[in-house]
């Protein structure tokens, strides 16, 4: 049985949210009392978790592109007007790229992974903290990687944007400290979600292989880590990492 932890009258974003990971941070929010704001690119899959999600609480669905600032200016604008300030921001949205090596990327599908994993991650932020900044008070959680601490083999895009999402983590926890803004990160390793499908069979016991857990990590457990991150009882910790590899990361 999940924890309750209460985030009544607050307001959150979450990117990347028609599936997945995000889904299930969205899904944990609702149930913590929070107002949110689902957001994703894909709007067909959007359209389906608003049918899915039904009466499970306040919320709205918003189809945004976050590698384009002024999309996500007006996102961010049209949240606040239907759900409230924005008091939490769950940067999630991401993508994988290709499994190749470095030397076989070409410059535009490395520029891609980049835009979406980095710069998305960097826009959202930009768009949210002046706000919560004149209010005093935000929780920022960002989705990283293992990929980002580790380097994965043939997955090297992906490991350097979330290496950026991690060091963008600790720089903007460092530069809000004097406030109660909140900014950490979340790294999980590979989780049980649709991902899965687009590796081959040995590609998925490659990575199972690597977990001392001996499985992957369930979308409904980094959800919990998130929860409580985006609460006030997360009130002392901010520009760190929070490993959830089931045993994969040393470090």
């Amino acid at each position: 049985m999940a924890t309750h932890i209460d985030l009544a009258d607050r307001t959150a974003i979450v990117t990347g949210a028609a599936r997945g990971i995000g889904l299930a941070i969205a899904q944990r929010l609702l149930a913590s009392g929070t107002s949110v704001a689902l957001w994703d690119r894909d709007a067909t899959a959007l359209a389906a978790v608003e049918t899915a999600l039904g009466g499970t609480g306040r919320f709205i669905v918003q189809p945004v592109d976050i590698t384009d600032e002024a999309a996500v200016t007006q996102a961010v604008r049209t949240a606040e007007a239907k759900l409230g300030p924005i008091a939490i921001l769950v940067n999630n949205a991401g993508i994988g790229g290709p499994v190749v090596q470095t030397w076989e990327y070409d410059l535009a599908t490395w520029r891609q992974i980049f835009a979406v994993n980095v710069d998305g991650t960097f826009l959202c932020s930009k768009a949210v903290i002046p706000a919560m900044r004149a209010r005093g008070y935000g929780r920022i959680v960002n989705i990283a990687s293992i990929a980002g601490k580790n380097g994965t083999p043939n997955f090297s895009a992906y490991s350097a944007s979330k290496a950026a999402v991690i060091a963008l983590t600790k720089a903007l926890g460092r530069e809000l400290a004097d406030t109660e803004i909140l900014v950490n990160c979340v790294c999980p390793s590979v989780a049980d979600t649709e991902i899965l499908q687009s590796f081959t069979p040995e590609k998925v016991k490659w990575m199972l292989d690597q977990v001392p857990k001996g499985r992957f990590v369930k979308p409904d457990e980094i959800a919990a880590m998130v929860a409580w991150l985006a609460s006030d009882e997360c009130s002392f910790t901010t520009g760190q990492l929070f490993d959830i590899t089931g045993g994969r990361s040393v470090y």
